[in-house]
């Protein structure tokens, strides 16, 4: 399941939507919406995104994941829009048979879509907005 999203992401839905019988890990990633960066008091975030392309980079990485770790499922939800503090931006779900791969995974989940999806993260302050890059 990767999915483009404009309302509040259900974690729980995601995760039951991928938990097998088989599986003895479940690996979360939960991106939330801090209220601070660069020293600047953050009042709300904004992500755009490339959709056509950026659907299609979430189930490269997901493919990605399942190459290189022994996993079973793999699950991205990314939020587009406005965002407030402490609402989830993201959510990478992994489910294997063992915590390690599921951990693996769902952190080269987060670090490899951070590089290749064409989504976009804008932080407005008090006194404007700038267009963040990439790692944050």
């Amino acid at each position: 399941m990767f999915v483009l999203v404009r309302e509040p992401i259900d974690i729980q839905a995601l995760t039951r939507s991928l938990v097998g019988s088989e599986d003895g890990a479940v690996a979360v990633f939960e991106g939330v919406v801090r209220n601070n960066s660069r020293g600047k008091r953050v009042l709300y975030l904004e992500y755009h995104a490339y959709e056509t392309m950026a659907l299609k980079k979430l189930e490269e990485v997901g493919t990605m994941a399942r190459e290189r770790f022994d996993i079973h499922g793999i699950g991205i939800l990314h939020r587009l829009g406005r965002l407030e503090h402490s609402e989830c931006s993201i959510a990478i779900v992994v489910t294997a048979a063992h915590r390690g791969p599921a951990f693996e995974a769902c952190r080269f989940a987060i670090d490899t879509l951070k590089k290749i999806v064409p989504i976009w993260k804008k932080e407005f302050y008090e006194d404007g907005a700038v267009w963040i890059q990439g790692g944050n």
